[in-house]
């Protein structure tokens, strides 16, 4: 992907950012035409009628519209729906192979088009009988079987067009598992075994697996959200939120790259797209950064860490946000809530590294003169503001997290329509609009479903209970052993799989072994999330750091390596709030606890931050400290990762003696520092050494 993506002059980056209303579109077609086939003609139609059928589906679905005169359609009858309307889609879109012409459609995925719709309009048409016969535990027919085998088979290519052979290679073995779960070499996996006919029955119409958690978060919620994130794109919120970035941070030291991370956590709150995010922003600000004196891999770097926090930021978070509310069986509201503050330290850390980058380099900000006025872009985009408040008073207030992204799109609409020339919608627009939600649709599809018969797997056997068990006999029932166990896996898988098939895996086999331990449901859940996301911004999978590398001009893997370490406070946060859940604003008193711990864990980030890049705040440049550069830099990220960890609870110090032993450690650190730089900083003469 990479390496198609054109990277706009320097010279012409102030054009670039302030002067184009429709970028954000343009760019996330470009990103994707890159590595799918573009639909054409007749085919290109044909998938904007099924989304926008899909998407009709959806709103008749959630407002109880009764489309359907005189039929009351069951759930799992929806699901197919969606799934025979989009998932066929997959082998049309995602060649098979790297060689396949991407101008015309072969024939063997025709067939797979064609036998995927058919096998999913004959499950769909017997779902209802299978649910009050219980085929999905035996005794269902042969056509059904064999259609369902059919569906398994499109499944597993589909997952492997969608998500690479990695995401079909750690998949297909689960879901054919139960076949031989009573095999004595599985040890702590053996479970209850089954036929072929049982296992597929129980894929195939149970609401434990192809229909289960995914899929259902898919039909419930992330549709809407998909449909609101690209018409805010698509109607120039990308412009508004990146011009009022610069208005608002483009002066300050290393401006360039502070606007970078505000604008893309003002993007990747409404867009929850980590590679839209940084298409969007990135073309936009990676110019402005490298012409600030920012090097093309450090500028690629902390786009792609800013843009990795889209899936981290409420109120539009990625669909395994969605996949979480599934789990927990909570509204995504709760999700949302609890995301806000391990978010806020997240983008606080990357800021605080950005800020002592730019202040050991001597990088200055923006000159006032080459930036938008504040005034001239509210006047511009003020109804998005509107748009962005009925979204978060839908979600938190009346909990209507299935209504709230259509009513918000509607708003949006009517709004854009009436205030602004530019981006006023066209019958030209609505079609480009319906065609790049169908392609995603499409792909999360592919992935979700996929990934829904991995739990299907686990539900069959029930394997799930004993091997939680066995975790904690290894662990020794030790909570941080656990854990450690648990951010090691995440990250291994999450370097070969997507974060929402990462968070599935460990959300099944992890986390009840740590809420066994008495820890925070919310709080383990959120700790996967996040182990599971960072291999956005770590090689070898790094999609992040790999799109920005391509607009930055430089080495792909350069720029993972440097986005690991630009990104890594996140490493940390997720032991916080995993130590202490008021940080995801869990237990008795979390919103006066949350702030308290939060003010602790900026306050602790601040010398964690000044640690890794080498330079503290109110001290200076830690070079000026000679030999005792790396030993100060050391004990100041020590110091602050003790300060910043919420004391009590499984932790066998009070959050005052944490707090205590970090200062301990701080201040004798920050006053060696502050007297060996300023001692290298003054000369005899009195005169300080600019």
């Amino acid at each position: 992907m990479s390496a198609s993506i054109s990277t706009a002059p320097q010279d012409e980056a102030k054009r670039i950012v302030f002067d184009d209303p429709h970028g954000a579109a343009g760019n996330m077609q470009e990103a994707e035409v890159t590595r799918v086939r573009t639909l054409r003609g007749a085919w290109r139609w044909t998938l904007v009628a099924a989304t926008a059928a899909t998407i009709l589906l959806c709103i008749n679905q959630q407002f109880s519209l009764r489309f359907f005169i005189g039929y009351t359609q069951l759930n799992t009858e929806y699901f197919y729906l969606l799934i025979a309307l989009m998932l066929p889609f997959t082998f049309l879109i995602f060649p098979g192979t790297e060689r396949a012409s991407l101008d015309r459609i072969p024939w063997y995925d025709l067939v797979c088009f064609v036998v995927t719709f058919a096998a999913a309009l004959l499950l769909m048409s017997n779902v209802r009988k299978a649910a009050e016969a219980g085929w999905e535990f035996g005794g269902a027919p042969n056509t059904v079987i064999a259609a369902g085998l059919v569906m398994w088979v499109m499944l597993m290519e589909a997952l492997r067009r969608t998500g690479g052979w990695s995401l079909l290679l750690s998949v297909l073995p689960f879901t054919v598992y139960p076949l031989f779960a009573e095999s004595s070499w599985l040890g702590p996996f053996r479970g209850t075994q089954s036929t072929l006919e049982q296992a597929t029955a129980y894929h195939v119409l149970s609401g434990e697996s192809l229909l289960g958690i995914p899929i259902q978060a898919f039909a419930d919620t992330v549709i809407g959200f998909l449909v609101f994130g690209t018409a805010l794109m698509m109607t120039g919120a990308g412009k508004f939120f990146i011009n009022l970035a610069f208005a608002l941070c483009g002066t300050f030291r290393g401006g360039a790259a502070k606007v970078c991370i505000f604008a893309s956590g003002l993007l990747g709150m409404m867009s929850g797209s980590i590679i839209s995010n940084v298409l969007t922003a990135g073309t936009m600000t990676i110019p402005v950064m490298k012409k600030s004196g920012f090097r093309a891999s450090y500028a690629g770097a902390i786009e792609a860490c800013a843009s990795t926090g889209a899936v981290l930021a409420p109120p539009v978070m990625g669909a395994t946000a969605f996949v979480i509310a599934q789990f927990l069986n909570v509204s995504y509201a709760d999700v949302a809530i609890a995301a806000i503050i391990p978010a806020a330290l997240y983008y606080v850390g990357l800021f605080m590294q950005v800020d002592a980058y730019a202040a050991r380099h001597g990088l200055k900000g923006i000159p006032r003169a080459e930036l938008p006025r504040i005034m001239d872009t509210i006047r511009d985009g003020w109804y998005y503001v509107f748009v962005i408040a009925l979204l978060i008073v839908m979600l938190l207030y009346f909990k209507r997290e299935s209504h709230a992204p259509f009513y918000a799109t509607a708003l949006l609409l009517v709004l854009n329509q009436l205030f602004s020339k530019d981006t006023r919608w066209t019958l030209g627009t609505i079609g480009k609009f319906l065609e790049v939600n169908g392609r995603t649709f499409v792909e999360l599809v592919g992935i979700l479903a996929g990934c829904g018969l991995l739990i299907g797997a686990f539900s069959m056997t029930g394997v799930v209970s004993s091997l939680a068990n066995d975790l904690l006999h290894i662990a020794g029932d030790n909570p941080f052993l656990l854990l450690g166990m648990c951010a090691l896996t995440s990250l291994i898988l999450g370097l070969r799989l997507t974060t929402t098939a990462c968070y599935i895996f460990l959300a099944i086999l992890v986390a009840p072994a740590l809420e066994k331990l008495g820890l925070n449901k919310m709080a383990v859940h959120m700790f996967i999330f996040y182990w599971g996301m960072l291999s956005s911004i770590t090689p070898p999978v790094a999609i992040a750091s790999f799109a920005a590398a391509g607009i930055a001009g430089s080495p792909a893997m350069k720029t993972g390596w440097e986005s690991m370490w630009v990104g890594s406070i996140i490493y940390f946060i997720p032991f916080f709030f995993v130590l202490n859940p008021a940080l995801v604003l869990q237990g008795p008193s979390p919103y006066l606890a949350g702030l308290g711990l939060m003010a602790l864990a900026a306050f602790g980030t601040l010398f964690i931050c000044g640690g890794i890049q080498g330079y503290q705040p109110f001290v200076g440049d830690l070079r000026r400290a000679g030999m005792l550069e790396w030993p100060l830099r050391v004990l100041l990220v020590i110091g602050g990762f003790v300060v910043a960890t919420p004391g009590g609870r499984i932790m066998p110090l009070s959050q005052m003696q944490v707090t205590l032993l970090g200062l301990a450690i701080l201040v004798p650190t920050v006053l060696i520092a502050l007297l060996l730089v300023r001692r290298q900083t003054v000369v005899p003469d009195g005169l300080r050494v600019p």
